[in-house]
């Protein structure tokens, strides 16, 4: 999930450079959401890993 961020960043910042400023903030709310996303997921796992102990 964190490489889909980091690709849609990528594609957000490109887009920027090039001018499309519609399809860039659109690549970078996605790739915010993802971020979050695997942000929650990755919390979640580390305490699952903690409390299986």
């Amino acid at each position: 999930m964190l490489r889909w961020a980091l690709i849609f960043f990528i594609v957000a910042i490109i887009a920027a450079v090039f001018g499309f400023g519609g399809i860039a903030a659109g690549a970078a709310s996605i790739a915010k959401i993802l971020f979050f996303i695997f942000l929650v997921l990755f919390a979640i796992s580390l305490l699952a890993g903690i409390l299986k102990k």
